[in-house]
């Protein structure tokens, strides 16, 4: 069995907290880089994070926490990344350790903006990390409902499958089952395309269409995803997996999911900006949309969800409008 080493959780937000939670189930210790030092304070005093799941308790007496990227990178083999996408490369900016050894997985779902990359590909092209040692962790999942302790799905794709195991090993517990998949380029896509499209289903519910068309929406949203995946990376996949169909289905039907409910405020009337400042939390889905929109330039795929999201919230186009355009090109 691979041995993972030190591990450290690379964010301070919902999703790190839930996997520093599944970690703690596996593994007497872990590090956890968080760039702010009162943020740290504040978790040891209150024995939780101070903003995010604050019902989970944990034992900081078996973690190691720090505001140094680069202590984090020398004294952790594996590095859990889980910053939203949009932050990524100022979080790395004063990174001068060499990655090249370390297991980098990510669980970030998103897309690096400006890069248009995906993470792994950007650890690969940036930092020069091979391919045996990068990891993506995909869904469904909800960090709500791991707090809760509530019976979770995962799935670790890594193109080593022995170092995917021993990581999903490490997650698994009584309430976490996990799984392997060497589809690492595919879950990323999917995790990004997932955001965009539960955007597009809190669109629909804010424009108060019903639980029939919803499930139309999801139905030609696997398929554009299944036809967007078999164009980037042609392999043989099963996309109603739970990780590309699970996780679409938990984002877009989901009271948890911050992309749902961001797409509902924009249906209801929303601007853009207004919605962002009442949610205080990250949509990736936004910056997802428009970097998939760049990305599908190059590939030409049919892609009319992606499309209608992209007015809607680039372009400025009626929701109304743009929706109903949606509605009459679906069978």
């Amino acid at each position: 069995m691979y041995d993972l080493g030190n591990i450290v959780v690379m964010g301070s937000g919902s999703w790190a907290t839930a996997i520093a939670k599944m970690l703690l189930e596996g593994v007497d210790h872990i590090w956890w880089y968080m760039r702010r030092a009162d943020t740290i304070e504040d978790f040891r005093r209150l024995e939780h994070n101070p903003s995010y799941l604050t019902s989970v308790h944990f034992d900081t007496s078996r973690i190691t926490f720090t505001t140094d990227i680069n202590e984090a990178a020398r004294q952790c083999r594996t590095m859990v990344f889980v910053t939203p996408s949009p932050y990524l490369k100022n979080h790395l900016k004063k990174l001068k350790v060499k990655l090249h050894q370390n297991f980098i997985v990510t669980a970030i779902k998103g897309i690096v903006p400006d890069e248009n990359l995906v993470c792994s590909e950007f650890f690969r092209q940036v930092y020069n990390v091979p391919d045996e040692n990068l990891a993506v962790l995909g869904g469904p999942s909800h960090a709500e409902e791991v707090a809760l302790s509530r019976l979770t799905y995962l799935t670790v794709g890594c193109t080593d499958n022995e170092k995917a195991t021993a990581f999903a090993e490490t997650l698994a517990s009584g309430y976490v089952k996990t799984k392997t998949s060497s589809d690492v380029i595919g879950i990323e896509y999917a995790s990004v395309l997932k955001n965009v499209y539960a955007i597009a289903a809190g669109i629909c519910n804010g424009l108060k269409y019903g639980d029939n068309f919803q499930s139309v929406l999801m139905s030609n949203a696997v398929l554009e995803m299944n036809r967007f995946l078999r164009a980037v990376y042609p392999i043989d996949r099963v996309i109603h997996d739970s990780v590309y169909l699970g996780d679409l289905l938990v984002t877009g039907y989901s009271n948890f999911s911050r992309n749902r409910v961001f797409g509902t405020m924009i249906g209801k009337g929303y601007s853009v900006k207004s919605a962002q400042i009442e949610m205080e939390m990250i949509a990736e889905g936004y910056y997802g949309t428009k970097c998939m929109k760049d990305i599908n330039r190059h590939y030409h795929v049919n892609m009319p969800i992606l499309d209608a999201v992209y007015n809607i919230l680039y372009e400025r186009i009626s929701p109304n409008i743009e929706i109903k355009l949606l509605t009459d090109s679906f069978r």
